[in-house]
């Protein structure tokens, strides 16, 4: 669809591009706004600026290339509420209390929005929520009952629920414009603007249900991972593109003539086309944002930031979803604008956290950050100015077992080369990988004399960041190396 063309299909026309008189001059003075962009499982090897082989995202790219695009984001535990509980209080899942889907998030402590709001800023939250409490710390809120729908959702509005027509990534950004439109515009803003998409079940608009159709999409390199040298935790996970994918998520009947590595490519592609038709929506939605802000004369004073919740497996060891530490669903995309201070096509390979996101935009905003918050701020690293003490390790711990894709509790330590993952609970595993010499994880070397001290260096750097951030749950069922 031609961009003209799809403006018009979403209203963003001239008259929605309206903004309040005096709002150019008032924002020239202000503290920088913020808008926290997030999506629901977008890997970001489906992101066209990360290299992706198999779609492209001009609207996102556009974020990268007017600012910077960070190559080693990193979540703590990878699945969707725990993802944003970090994010909103800069603490472990272990001190939020959401440690998985399961648990109620209590919105009574210290969140970053709270925190904004102090400082004078207009806060709100629009999409997906996910935290099964109401939100707090929001002058406006507008959010997805759980999960939310795709088509026709229905959307809390400050406590009342309505049901809107027509598609989700379309609406929650409607919905946003609107905010931003009919605020006052005497205060700097915060908007946390979450998509549901592309999580499953990965249902497209229909402007897009014919795309990608006369195309195949690649198969990635590990696409028939036999998880020879892991642990029973990959054998024992139940998210196969094989066999796990439902009737739900691939739409139609297989063809009952199709058997073996020729049904798994067939189910691959409706899995994969139909999860790319959600991103691209997603893209085109993120520009009608962003040709707001430029409409609007917010630009230059506007941080933008573009995450998602978590990586997600494209088919990537024969997997769909997330949870293990393994890079697809470990790494975040994770790309931030701000003309005054961030140099236009910035890269850094520097591992930064979600527990970096709040204490982030406290910094922006002129907000100390609070001793309970266990990240670090990374406005100087956008700035080309990264700290010598910057951190050289990340620590990641995973809860959800047994649930959904029966993916084995485990917690582990990733360097910029090499990665030492325990997993416990039911089982007692240990896996060691070499990122440099095997980047797809496909050799765990844990019992390789090799590599014998360096194991005994990552696990002595593991005990140590299970302490400095207070993590004692999960303790080994045996001693570690």
């Amino acid at each position: 669809m031609k961009r003209r063309e799809f403006l018009k299909t979403v209203g963003l026309g001239a008259a929605s591009l309206a903004v309040p008189r005096g709002l150019f001059a008032a924002e020239a003075s202000k503290k920088p706004n913020i808008i926290f962009i997030m999506t629901d499982d977008h890997a970001s090897h489906a992101l066209s600026c990360y290299g992706s082989k198999i779609n492209k995202t001009p609207n996102l790219d556009r974020i990268a290339k007017e600012g910077i695009r960070f190559d080693n984001c990193f979540c703590t535990n990878s699945i969707c509420a725990p993802s944003r509980a970090v994010i909103l209080t800069g603490k472990y899942s272990h001190l939020n209390g959401v440690i998985d889907n399961r648990v109620r998030f209590d919105g009574s402590q210290l969140t970053f929005p709270k925190l904004l709001q102090k400082a004078g800023y207009e806060t709100a939250m629009v999409g997906k929520w996910h935290l099964k409490s109401e939100p707090t710390g929001f002058d406006y809120w507008n959010v997805l009952p759980g999960q939310g729908a795709y088509h026709n959702p229905v959307m809390i509005e400050m406590g009342q629920r309505k049901k809107h027509t027509g598609y989700v990534t379309d609406i929650i950004t409607d919905q946003c414009l609107k905010w931003l439109k009919e605020r006052k515009g005497d205060k700097p803003f915060c908007l946390m603007y979450q998509h549901k998409a592309p999580h499953r079940n990965w249902q497209p608009a229909k402007r897009h249900a014919e795309l990608y159709e006369d195309i195949d999409i690649p198969l990635p390199e590990t696409f028939n991972d036999d998880y020879r040298t892991r642990s029973s935790a990959a054998v024992e996970a139940t998210m196969t593109i094989e066999r796990h994918l439902t009737r739900g998520d691939l739409k139609v009947e297989p063809p009952k003539s199709l058997t073996g590595q020729a049904l798994k490519k067939w189910k691959y592609q409706r899995y994969m086309k139909d999860y790319l038709r959600c991103v691209a929506a997603v893209d085109e939605n993120v520009g009608r944002l962003l040709d707001y802000l430029d409409a609007a004369g917010l630009t230059e004073n506007t941080v933008v930031i573009y995450t998602s919740d978590q990586g997600f497996y494209l088919g990537d060891h024969s997997w769909f979803d997330k949870r293990f530490m393994y890079e697809e669903s470990l790494r975040m995309p994770l790309l931030v604008r701000y003309p005054k201070e961030i140099k236009s096509g910035s890269v850094n390979d520097g591992i930064v956290l979600n527990l970096d996101f709040a204490p982030t935009f406290l910094d922006f905003a002129g907000v100390a950050k609070p001793a309970e918050m266990q990240g670090r701020s990374i406005r100087q690293v956008v700035r080309g100015k990264t700290p010598k003490d910057w951190r050289r390790s990340m620590y990641y711990h995973y809860y959800e077992y047994p649930g959904a894709h029966m993916v084995k509790r485990h917690y582990g330590v990733r360097t910029q080369r090499y990665k030492l993952i325990h997993f416990y609970h039911d089982i007692d595993a240990w896996e060691f990988y070499d990122l440099k010499k095997d980047p797809h994880e496909l050799n765990n070397v844990y019992d390789n004399p090799a590599y014998a001290n360096t194991v005994k260096e990552l696990s002595a750097e593991l005990r140590r960041l299970r302490e400095e951030y207070g993590d004692t749950t999960g303790a080994p069922v045996s001693k570690e190396p």
